[in-house]
């Protein structure tokens, strides 16, 4: 099962791969109209929460996989860490501050090593 932003670009690629491997995909909308979904969305949630929908993104998912992406992705970064789920990266945002104390935001290259690394740590295979 997929749950993404439910809009275009990468949350459009992914919900297509996810649907194409068998699976569910859940597009939890910022906006009120659920028509708004990608094509590849079965189930669209129209929230009409904007960007704090990421909230719920990372509360929801069991791990998360950042690819690329602006301060939105940011924000679901910093919400799944700070949730505990484990979460990945792929040519997205990086922690680089003296004395930090976040956690480490691990990198792969591409999205299958990513969901390699995802599924081990969440114990699947």
């Amino acid at each position: 099962m997929l749950i993404c932003g439910g809009l275009t670009g990468v949350m459009e690629h992914a919900a297509r791969g996810a649907r194409s491997a068998g699976g569910l995909t859940i597009g939890l909308l910022p906006g009120e109209d659920p028509t708004e979904a990608n094509e590849y969305i079965d189930v669209a949630i129209a929230s009409g929460l904007g960007h704090a929908r990421n909230a719920i993104l990372a509360r929801t998912a069991d791990g998360v996989v950042a690819l690329g992406g602006g301060l939105g992705t940011l924000s679901e970064i910093a919400l799944a860490l700070r949730n505990g789920r484990p979460t990945v990266g792929i040519q997205t945002w990086r922690f680089d501050r003296d004395r930090r104390t976040e956690p480490d935001l691990p990198t792969a290259a591409n999205p299958h090593d990513a969901l390699e690394w995802l599924f081990a740590r969440m114990g699947r295979s």
